[in-house]
């Protein structure tokens, strides 16, 4: 520690992590801590985290508790669902996603209230304290971070229980024992990893899922769903115009109750090593699915497999935590640019864990049945045209064989 911190903006949920770091702070650094809890949709009381804060010491005009639901979906969710982001192929990116709003937030505080340092609870080993810090030195690039987990000797749970009976921190009955796995959710997803999750050869068991029911016992019968696009970004779900958050969470229902967006993955992290973790993403996989659904009718081909090309660079972007760089933004304007005409609707089959496009019309539709119809065209298409296409794009190969023979 050589620098005097007056003040500091804690991202905090009032777990026990986060209380004991607000004290560690108080302690080590003599500081004013500020906190900050974002209401992401992660389906908690976070009023308790402002009771806690108070029974610790911070001033009530520096407990701040955001609701940030619609702001997440709307600036952060819906963009990158216009991209098509997949992390290595199958991840849907719910924990990448919302840390580059609480930085924002974090630093908007911060200078509010006029802090010169910001924290938070990312361990050392993860993807999150890079995602974090990313994002604060964008938006304020001489800010001081602190990240208790890389400097503190608290390096176990049995040690943090300790500080927490200490300090009079209330430790609720089920920190007490190990915990199985850790979670992290929002709107768009709950993460699961760790414990019982670190051997990739064990199935995950039953009672890590907490956002979507069994497969095997969801509903017998399918259930099908519209949903409206303009502009690339939902805005009805059958016929019912929506709000983004409302529409994501309305999907959210319907996911969960059909088994719907479990994903059990072994990934890379930005730091270096592989993990596995368990994602739900009920609302969201419906989501996406019905996104590419929609831009099947309306995106030309070759802007269609630019955007695929496009979409591995731009996941990896926010995965490691690059939201606020400019070759993200720049990768946003061309997506943005590609979703004018992606409008229309699209009709969804839901059954047992699994999301199936089966319909979708667009006013903006690319495709021609009078063109495309396996019966008289009457001329709409000349089949003959196929010939010289097909002699000009074998050339090379032509020229290559007689070489090679």
């Amino acid at each position: 520690m050589s620098e005097k911190i007056n003040r500091v903006v804690l991202a905090y949920s009032g777990g026990l992590d986060t209380s004991v770091i607000l004290k560690w702070l108080q302690q080590t650094y003599q500081c004013e801590v500020v906190t900050f809890t974002a209401d992401l949709g992660q389906g908690e009381e976070l009023e308790p985290a402002r009771k806690k804060a108070e029974m610790a010491g911070v001033k009530p005009e520096h407990i701040f508790i955001d609701d940030l639901r619609e702001e997440f979906v709307k600036d952060y969710v819906f963009p990158m669902m216009r991209g098509n982001a997949l992390y290595e192929g199958l991840y849907l990116l719910g924990t990448s996603i919302a840390r580059p709003l609480i930085a924002k937030r974090q630093i908007e505080i911060a200078k509010l209230v006029n802090a010169d340092a910001v924290s938070h609870g990312a361990t050392g080993k993860g993807n999150d304290q890079v995602r974090f810090e990313l994002g604060y030195y964008a938006l304020a690039p001489d800010i001081k971070v602190i990240a208790p987990w890389r400097e503190w000797d608290l390096t176990s749970r049995t040690k943090l229980i300790e500080f927490a009976e200490q300090h009079q921190i209330p430790v609720s009955k089920d920190k007490r024992g190990e915990a199985p796995f850790s979670t992290d959710a929002n709107l768009l997803h709950t993460s699961s990893e760790g414990k019982v999750l670190e051997d990739p050869w064990e199935e995950v068991p039953d009672y890590v899922y907490s956002r979507t029911d069994n497969p095997e016992d969801a509903p017998n019968t399918p259930e099908f769903i519209t949903i409206d696009f303009e502009g690339g970004d939902g805005v009805a779900l059958n016929g019912e115009g929506m709000s983004p958050a409302t529409l994501l969470t309305k999907l959210n229902e319907l996911g969960k109750r059909h088994g719907i967006g479990r994903l059990d993955l072994v990934e890379n992290r930005f730091v270096g090593m592989k993990s596995r973790g368990m994602y739900e993403t009920p609302g969201g996989t419906i989501y996406h699915l019905a996104h590419r659904g929609i831009e099947q009718l309306t995106l030309d081909r070759g802007a269609a497999h630019l955007k695929e090309e496009l979409a591995v660079r731009y996941a990896e972007l926010i995965y490691n935590g690059f939201w606020f760089s400019p070759e993200r933004e720049m990768l946003q304007a061309a997506i943005d640019h590609s979703q004018e005409k992606v409008s229309g609707t699209v009709r969804l089959k839901l059954y047992k864990g699994g999301v199936y496009v089966v319909g979708r019309k667009s006013p903006y539709s690319l495709y021609s049945e009078k063109v495309v119809t396996f019966e008289d065209d009457q001329g709409a298409y000349d089949q003959r045209d196929a010939a010289g296409f097909i002699k000009l794009n074998a050339l090379r190969l032509r020229l290559l064989g007689r070489r090679d023979r």
